[in-house]
């Protein structure tokens, strides 16, 4: 089965508004694992692996966020993990 992973760096009014829980649940929802977290620079940043279809769904909806998010950027690249992540965690 073919697995794609990918960085993506979300900037907006995206800290604050419950972003992480709400990736985590969209990304549980497609069957993705990787992972998200708030960067000190008021960006949020996620792996996310998986499929490419669902990658990429993931990669669409993330410019949605949850209600109160503004998203004004999201930057992807390819990425490499030391493992492939079959959950979907939120890092502190």
């Amino acid at each position: 089965m073919t697995r794609e992973i990918v960085m993506a760096r979300i900037s907006g009014r995206v800290q604050g508004v419950g972003f992480r829980w709400w990736t985590r649940d969209e990304a549980t929802a497609l069957g993705l694992g990787g992972w998200v977290r708030n960067e000190k620079d008021g960006t949020v940043t996620a792996l996310i692996a998986g499929p490419p279809p669902a990658v990429q769904a993931m990669i669409l909806r993330l410019w949605d966020g949850p209600s109160g998010a503004a998203v004004t950027s999201v930057i992807t690249e390819p990425a490499d993990a030391p493992h492939d992540p079959e959950r979907f965690h939120i890092l502190r």
